[in-house]
């Protein structure tokens, strides 16, 4: 059940910069400290629909873990998210229309 976890959480680590970063978000998966992505993304969705299109976990130096997540939206607005891993929360976001990038 964990191994399972822990690939989901797998593209969720694909930034990370080194091997000791994937030991440590995986040892944060096992201990119970975050969310696997699958999970948070199902929270997501249901006030930010879109296509995933980037991922990142990272520890803050507070030392709580943040999923940072790009989505496509319909119409081709980018939104950017800023998520608890902990829990889900969305903690913050930003937003840019296609048309605007244009400009």
């Amino acid at each position: 059940m964990a191994c399972a976890a822990w690939c989901l959480a797998l593209p969720a680590v694909a930034h990370a910069s080194d091997d000791h970063d994937h030991d440590r978000a995986r040892q944060a998966l096992e201990a119970g400290e975050i969310l696997p992505l699958a999970r948070v993304l199902e929270r997501v969705e249901q006030r930010h629909p879109g296509q995933v299109i980037d991922v990142e976990l990272e520890r803050e130096r507070d030392a709580r873990w943040i999923y940072k997540l790009k989505l496509l939206q319909r119409g081709g607005a980018l939104i950017r998210l800023k998520v608890d891993a902990r829990d889900g929360t969305v903690l913050g976001s930003r937003s840019r229309e296609k048309d605007r990038e244009k400009h």
